[in-house]
């Protein structure tokens, strides 16, 4: 079992940066896919970004790609997620997500993880 707890999340001005972070406990060594997904008011969860245990090749949604970045601290079981030059669209409830499964090409796939942390609120104005 793995529960994953976010925070970082916080208001903040257009243009302006955030950093989140996602700390796993329980079996988190085991997950080889960790990847953060966001829902904004109104709208279906999507995926932001993914990457594996090796930290190797991170996967990012076409809207955030060159402005946010993914990394992973295995020594710490944190995923984190640096949310720069952040856009009023990206106003969202932000979710981290774990799974065994590899990341591959299903990674922005909601219905394909087995654990959710609740989530860190993000407001840009």
């Amino acid at each position: 079992h793995v529960q994953l707890v976010e925070s970082g999340g916080s208001s903040v001005e257009a243009g302006g940066s955030l950093r989140l972070a996602c700390a796993a406990f329980g079996s988190a060594a085991s997950m080889a896919c960790m990847t953060w997904f966001r829902r904004a008011p109104g709208k279906q969860r999507e995926g932001v970004a993914a990457i594996y245990h090796s930290g190797w090749e991170p996967w990012y949604s076409e809207a955030v790609k060159g402005r946010f970045s993914i990394s992973r601290d295995n020594a710490k079981n944190t995923v984190y997620l640096q949310m720069n030059s952040l856009q009023p669209e990206g106003t969202a409830m932000y979710y981290c997500a774990a799974r065994a499964a590899s990341c591959a090409l299903t990674w922005a796939r909601d219905d394909l993880y087995n654990y959710w942390g609740r989530g860190t609120q993000v407001t840009v104005s």
